[in-house]
């Protein structure tokens, strides 16, 4: 559904993005990650028409955005990081401005109504979108974006701002749209893209670092085997007779406590599979292993461990050199 290729933008001597290619399929809903000036908000503004690239192609449903702007863009809903809200005007004014705005062609009365209740804003159109929560004020940004049924939808920190109970709301809303639309996710927030998506691109530098669907992530990195192992026994001589088992690098305790047991973080080395070595260990000294599960990096790891590597090491010393 939308193709991105060899995309270079540059301003000045600076290259923002630097020849990258992705591509987001129907129903699919990216994550796209990066640090403050990794190029991600440079690349959303040529996707969705804002600014053009010095090289490269943007095609929304087979179509270049830079040579039929008018076309692609009906195919795309944008929510910018900071919604572009009227606030004088009430939540039915403001729809009703943007449905002419998008010279939308579905009949308004009952566009706008299914809108409203996707959304959930349909006890409060009446209302002066100034006077609305955060939250609320979201809803009504995600509302425009939806406003003529575009194919592609694309949001910049659509939770940015938001209470507990607001992220949660706007996360399954996501969830819902992402049943009938593609969506395009730029995001800080980690959890938030493991709990949406289905892949996840991370950009640093201008350069994509990392294109994985999202469960498989960790793996793309982390070249040994993890695994989280509750285990009966006292804590001591567990450590020291995993440390013993055959495979097995590296061994860490974890707060979590359960009765009588203890949880660990297991790792091997390459592919060794540890879990026979590890359960034989613990056997001959009549210690239960009552859980065994594998554990990946988490995605915080994996976002500054590849960001991390792409950095250039003398940048890499100064951050931390500022950080000591």
């Amino acid at each position: 559904m939308v193709e991105v290729s060899n995309l270079v933008k540059a301003f000045g001597s600076k290259l923002a993005v630097d020849d990258i290619s992705f591509s987001v399929g129907d129903g699919e809903i990216l994550g796209f990650l990066g640090p403050n000036g990794a190029g991600k908000s440079t690349t959303l503004n040529i996707m969705t028409g804002y600014l053009s690239a010095n090289s490269g192609t943007v095609k929304i449903g087979g179509i270049d955005i830079l040579e039929k702007p008018d076309e692609a863009k009906k195919q795309i809903g944008f929510l910018p990081e900071q919604p572009p809200l009227y606030p004088d005007m009430t939540v039915d004014e403001y729809l009703g401005f943007v449905y002419e705005l998008k010279n939308c062609k579905y009949n308004r009365k009952k566009h706008l109504e299914e809108v409203c209740q996707v959304t959930k804003l349909s006890d409060v159109r009446g209302r002066v979108i100034k006077n609305l929560s955060k939250g609320y004020k979201q809803r009504v940004g995600i509302a425009q974006a939806l406003i003529g049924n575009p194919k592609v939808l694309i949001f910049d920190e659509p939770t940015v701002g938001l209470d507990p109970k607001q992220i949660i709301e706007v996360r399954n809303l996501i969830r819902t749209l992402g049943r009938e639309h593609t969506v395009i996710l730029s995001t800080h927030i980690l959890s938030e893209v493991q709990a949406v998506c289905d892949r996840i691109v991370i950009i640093n530098g201008g350069k994509i670092l990392c294109d994985k669907p999202t469960d498989s992530v960790s793996s793309a990195i982390n070249k040994n085997s993890r695994y989280k192992l509750k285990i009966c026994g006292p804590q001591r001589e567990v450590m020291t007779a995993l440390r013993e088992a055959e495979g097995v690098e590296h061994v860490e305790v974890t707060s979590e406590r359960e009765k009588d047991s203890c949880t660990f973080i297991v790792e091997s080395s390459g592919t060794v599979d540890i879990r026979k070595s590890v359960f034989y260990k613990m056997s001959e000294n009549n210690w239960p292993i009552i859980g065994m599960a594998p554990e990946g990096l988490s995605l915080e790891e994996v976002f500054m461990k590849l960001t991390d590597e792409a950095e250039p090491v003398s940048e890499r010393s100064k951050r931390r050199g500022r950080k000591a």
